[in-house]
């Protein structure tokens, strides 16, 4: 029990550590569901589906151990930038 303890305490702290990335991955697969469909609906379903099959998870965890970490080790971006979030805009 307290191996589970530590291995959960010890997962918890990698995830939540304060170093920042691009997340370039993860944003594309969610800007690429919000522009799926004009339906509300259909994106909702297609956003349950790829947190069903853990899509987001698995985006998300590549990026915080791979491509968060070459982009900051060698400076250049593996994933292009998928730019703003649609839907919201940026205020000056």
């Amino acid at each position: 029990m307290k191996k589970t303890l530590a291995a959960l305490v010890l997962g918890l702290s990698l995830s939540t550590s304060g170093c920042l990335g691009a997340d370039h991955l993860y944003n594309s697969i969610k800007n690429w569901n919000a522009e799926l469909s004009e339906q509300d609906w259909i994106n909702e379903i297609v956003f349950i589906g790829l947190s069903i099959v853990p899509v987001y998870m698995l985006a998300l965890t590549g990026d915080v151990l791979i491509f968060n970490t070459i982009d900051y080790w060698t400076g250049n971006d593996t994933i292009k930038d998928p730019g703003a979030f649609p839907g919201f805009t940026v205020k000056d």
